[in-house]
């Protein structure tokens, strides 16, 4: 059995250093997301060709009813996957590496910033990185200015109010507000 290469194992949230001989791998896929994203974030677009652009950053087509208004970041893109009537509002930073995935009627307010990715706490290992993915369920609405970190799920149906951070799992049907975001109470 042959080891898993290193994008196998980002996503599957082993460390990563800068310094291993095929990180090369992750900087290319870096690179080519540098080059999508200044193309989506330049001039105006219709929204045929949103979809079509965002299509090639994550590899795969998106649904019809996707709608994403520029501009958008994203340091990876490969990782991202998105369901039907999913809208993210301007100015986002998707952070991917260790997985992005959006359910089917899932709402991203601007300025949202979706973190898979962290460095070690050992000083001497601070260039070592460790992915966990983010899956926001159906129905979601995260709000203006709302961080989600690594490792995190959001149940379905929930609402994420502006400017929290979520720290923690977002059990189905609440509403959580705060940094660290808290349940403030249920959807009914």
């Amino acid at each position: 059995m042959s080891s898993p290469d290193i994008l196998e194992r980002d996503r599957l949230g082993v460390p990563v250093s800068i310094y291993e001989p095929d990180y090369d791998t992750i900087s290319q896929l870096i690179r080519e997301a540098q080059q999508i994203t200044a193309e989506l974030n330049t001039g105006y677009h219709e929204e045929a060709e949103v979809r079509s652009i965002f299509s090639r950053l994550i590899g795969t087509g998106v649904d019809e009813t996707f709608g994403l208004l520029p501009p958008f970041h994203t340091d990876f893109g490969k990782n991202i996957r998105v369901g039907k009537r999913v809208f993210i509002n301007f100015d986002c930073v998707f952070m991917d590496r260790g997985g992005i995935t959006l359910g089917d009627d899932v709402l991203i307010g601007p300025r949202v910033n979706l973190i898979t990715i962290n460095h070690l706490t050992d000083p001497n290992d601070r260039r070592t990185t460790i992915c966990k993915p983010i899956v926001i369920e159906d129905n979601v609405w995260v709000g203006a200015g709302v961080t989600v970190l690594p490792g995190i799920t959001i149940g379905k149906n929930s609402i994420i109010g502006a400017a929290s951070v979520v720290t923690k799992d977002v059990p189905p049907d609440t509403i959580m507000v705060g940094s660290p975001a808290k349940a403030v109470r249920t959807i009914e």
